[in-house]
């Protein structure tokens, strides 16, 4: 072998080393690069990990907040119905109680009506028989002291009665009216109306609004 082909041969010796230092070199940094993204793609994935991880928690929190809230809500509701229940109730009591007052005051109001009508049916005797007395007596007679006196207490228990609601009815040349006057006579009379009251034997009263005794007359024509 000559020193050409050595020195050939040599050559081609250090370019396959060469090349295959370039081809160990190529591997080692691919092996470097896909060992990086290896690292990469799996720092990626726990990133992602975490923040599902995180999403999660934080949607849990507030499935948890919502709850609770609602809860709140749900436990105030129920409280506000039983206020409304409460007040409501109070308001119907109180409305029963003030229909009730008004009713017993309406009823203690008609009985008493009651009670002092059943007194004045009584007592309209005793005012007949002073004005029968006092149309019995002459003109002379009514003078005299005693009669003045009689007279006076006549007219002050009138006045009590009437304060108290006794009125008299009108009848005597008023037209006959069979819901307050009470006929027991009937005259022809040319000088008085059609259907009129021209005499009065027993005088009729109400008592405030209810006629406690009808006017006894005698009705013309």
């Amino acid at each position: 072998m000559n020193a050409k082909e050595l020195e050939k041969k040599v050559k081609n010796k250090n370019k396959e080393e060469e090349s295959k230092k370039v081809d160990d070199k190529e591997k080692e940094t691919l092996e470097d690069e896909k060992e990086t993204a290896t690292a990469e793609t799996e720092e990626t994935s726990a990133e992602e990990k975490r923040e599902q991880e995180k999403e999660a928690s934080e949607e849990k929190k507030d499935e948890k907040d919502e709850e609770a809230v609602k809860g709140k809500k749900e436990k105030k509701d129920k409280k506000d119905v039983e206020i409304e229940e409460l007040n409501d109730r109070i308001l119907r009591q109180m409305a029963e109680f003030d229909n009730y007052r008004k009713r017993t005051e309406k009823e203690k109001s008609a009985m008493f009506d009651m009670g002092a009508k059943n007194i004045v049916e009584k007592i309209l005797p005793v005012i007949d028989n002073f004005e029968r007395g006092f149309d019995m007596l002459s003109d002379e007679e009514k003078a005299k002291p005693f009669a003045a006196g009689m007279e006076k207490v006549y007219k002050q228990m009138m006045t009590g009665l009437q304060e108290a609601g006794l009125k008299e009815i009108e009848a005597l040349n008023c037209e006959f009216n069979p819901d307050l006057h009470n006929a027991v006579m009937h005259v022809e009379d040319e000088n008085a109306g059609e259907n009129t009251v021209v005499e009065v034997f027993q005088k009729g009263y109400y008592y405030k609004d209810t006629i406690v005794r009808h006017s006894m007359v005698k009705v013309a024509n």
